[in-house]
């Protein structure tokens, strides 16, 4: 439902902007999307004010510094480069879904980046191969490449006491040593656990597939107490849901419910984390891990090419800044070290080097 959502608020601003210079959309041209593009990227964007929050929940973020606990940075005044390069995608498949129906304009407003020499889109493509899956629109901008932020295993334990039920305990538990999204975890249903082995079967997002995926024994442990904790308050049976809200009447739990929760704890620590930088923290720790290979992880957290996993081997600012500060203690410690004194005359440096195990 949140990709559906994205998908539409890109629509809703594109029919917004076509409305303002009373233009059909179906009678777009490239002028009116060289215009949003630029519009989109410098536009102030309107945000809802909450004015108490309720039920101690934290009030939406608002534009300021960075969080002092994650280090994350403000939201800005206009749309993320992420949230313009996807709208931009999402308008020019939009318009090449009805070319090809012929219920809209023959050319695409949103067209693709021109070569330099042909004047054309993938000039010099071989025809024998695949299209990549990237194809750079004309007026789409650069997007920064991010690194993924894991939870520190110190912050980690903070937030997990923070945790108010059995319940909460054991999702965030599956969440870290899964590294399943939080959708795939919230749709497991009685049948798709197997506490003998240790597994869970989750339907990935993109291709629906199902996939049996390795939990850590904790999380199979603050299962079974939640478990126990519902024990004759909700329906039971192979196919029910595993996830149910804790208040009455009980219902299956949503998506919106879990991330509430989380959010509650948050409020305790004053920190920002989402449901995906639990995704984050646990392909961290399974990528830093040198009994696991890198394929391994790819295939627990269900990629589809391994470059993406790649992003989890890079490492952090706190991390590069520690190292190269080590590095600068140990040159200070080494040109502090004693000069030894130079050989008496007479005496071969080459032959005191061997004796002495050291270049003289």
């Amino acid at each position: 439902m949140a990709t559906l959502r994205s998908y539409g608020m890109d629509l809703l601003r594109w029919w917004r902007f076509l409305h303002a210079v009373d233009v059909g959309w179906d009678r777009a041209t490239r002028l009116e999307a060289r215009d949003f593009s630029c519009w989109i990227q410098l536009a102030v964007k309107q945000r809802k004010q909450n004015p108490e929050p309720r039920n101690g929940s934290p009030t939406a973020k608002t534009v300021g510094a960075p969080n002092p606990v994650t280090g994350k940075p403000a939201l800005r005044d206009g749309y993320a480069p992420a949230t313009v390069a996807h709208s931009e995608t999402v308008l020019r498949g939009f318009y090449d879904f009805h070319r090809d129906a012929g219920t809209g304009p023959i050319l695409n407003p949103f067209p693709l980046d021109a070569s330099r020499r042909a004047r054309r889109a993938h000039a010099h493509h071989n025809p024998m191969d695949e299209w990549k899956h990237e194809r750079t629109g004309r007026y789409r901008p650069s997007v920064p490449r991010r690194i993924p932020r894991a939870i520190p295993d110190d912050r980690f334990n903070e937030l997990f006491a923070a945790l108010s039920s059995n319940r909460d305990r054991a999702l965030v538990a599956f969440w870290v040593s899964t590294g399943v999204r939080a959708s795939e975890l919230l749709g497991v249903r009685h049948c798709d656990v197997e506490p003998g082995q240790q597994l869970i079967t989750v339907l990935r997002k993109g291709s629906r597939a199902a996939q049996q995926v390795p939990a850590s024994t904790d999380a199979f442990v603050w299962l079974r107490l939640y478990q126990e904790d519902l024990r004759g308050k909700v329906p039971r049976g192979r196919t029910q849901p595993l996830w149910w809200t804790l208040r009455r009447p009980h219902r299956p739990l949503a998506y919106h419910a879990a991330h509430r929760m989380f959010e509650r704890a948050n409020v305790v620590l004053g920190a920002d984390w989402t449901l995906h930088d639990l995704r984050h923290s646990a392909a961290t720790r399974m990528a830093r891990d040198p009994q696991l290979t890198l394929s391994d992880v790819q295939w627990v957290l269900g990629h589809a090419h391994l470059t993406t996993t790649e992003l989890y081997l890079t490492p952090t600012k706190e991390e590069v800044v520690a190292g190269v500060l080590a590095h600068h203690a140990r040159q200070a410690e080494r040109r502090a070290e004693p000069v030894p004194p130079p050989p008496v005359p007479g005496y071969d440096p080459e032959s005191l080097s061997v004796l002495f195990g050291r270049p003289l």
